[in-house]
């Protein structure tokens, strides 16, 4: 037995399984003091911070039930406007766009004389409906409405002539996103201000045209518009942007021998 208690005694010391002093345990005290004295400051901040935030939502209160209110008001009326307002407005807007379109699409795909007075007849209107005018004026913020202000600006663009501003007005109006038809009517913005003698003003619109709803076939189509007018106009910097992204991005492209021959010209002009 006393050999048994030596070993394990023997253990102990050897381990260093010894008593702390009363200095060590001073130091254990003062850093669980110091570790209890942080913690408090902890949540006495906390507790600073939580009664200023009471204190400052008791005082204005009032003015967050108002602010609540107004968006929960601005939120239910806008559902409700939607709701009863403009999805049947939207409705009738397209039931009254049938014959408008009916004439659009016949002038599309005319090729005769009467493709004038077909747009035209899009455009004002016949047998008591609405032209694409009309639509686009009262059916203002639908769907049908923003489609006819695009209708309406290529029938325009089509018809020419003294009618070359009112295509740029009703395309600037119509709001495609980045839609195909938003660079179609970019482009078509493009052509009016060309056919009236503006060139220098359509390059940016066929710029535009050619970064909106980027795709294998408009978009070096539209770049190669931008470069052919710019370099007519003198404007060397841009021809060379436009048609060297055809020639890095698009070389299967149709336009793809054109651009590289007016991209000579155009890096020959600007030395």
């Amino acid at each position: 037995m006393r050999v048994q208690l030596k070993t394990i005694m023997a253990t102990y010391n050897k381990r260093g399984y010894k008593p702390k002093t009363k200095p060590e345990k001073e130091d254990n005290d003062e850093l669980f003091d110091d570790s209890e004295s942080t913690t408090a400051e902890v949540f006495s901040t906390l507790d600073e911070g939580a009664n200023k935030t009471e204190q400052w939502l008791e005082k204005n209160q009032k003015a967050i039930v108002i602010v609540v209110g107004i968006i929960i008001v601005a939120a239910l009326g806008a559902w409700l406007y939607n709701q009863f307002v403009m999805e049947p407005k939207q409705m009738e807007a397209v039931a009254e766009s049938n014959e408008a379109n009916k004439y659009y699409d016949l002038a599309l795909n005319s090729t005769g004389k009467e493709k004038d007075s077909l747009y035209t007849l899009a455009l004002e209107g016949a047998n008591g409906k609405y032209g694409l005018i009309q639509i686009a004026e009262e059916y203002a913020g639908t769907d049908a409405g923003n489609l006819a202000n695009y209708q309406a600006g290529m029938a325009y663009l089509n018809i020419g002539g003294d009618q070359l501003q009112k295509a740029i007005e009703y395309l600037e109006k119509f709001d495609g996103g980045d839609s195909v038809l938003n660079a179609i009517a970019q482009a078509g913005i493009g052509d009016a201000l060309v056919q009236a003698g503006q060139p220098g003003d359509a390059i940016a619109h066929y710029m535009d045209a050619a970064n909106s709803n980027t795709n294998e076939f408009s978009t070096p189509k539209y770049l190669l518009k931008a470069g052919q007018v710019a370099l007519t106009t003198g404007d060397t910097s841009t021809a060379i942007t436009a048609l060297e992204r055809i020639e890095e991005n698009y070389p299967d492209a149709a336009e793809y021998k054109t651009a590289q021959v007016l991209l000579g010209q155009a890096r020959a002009a600007s030395n």
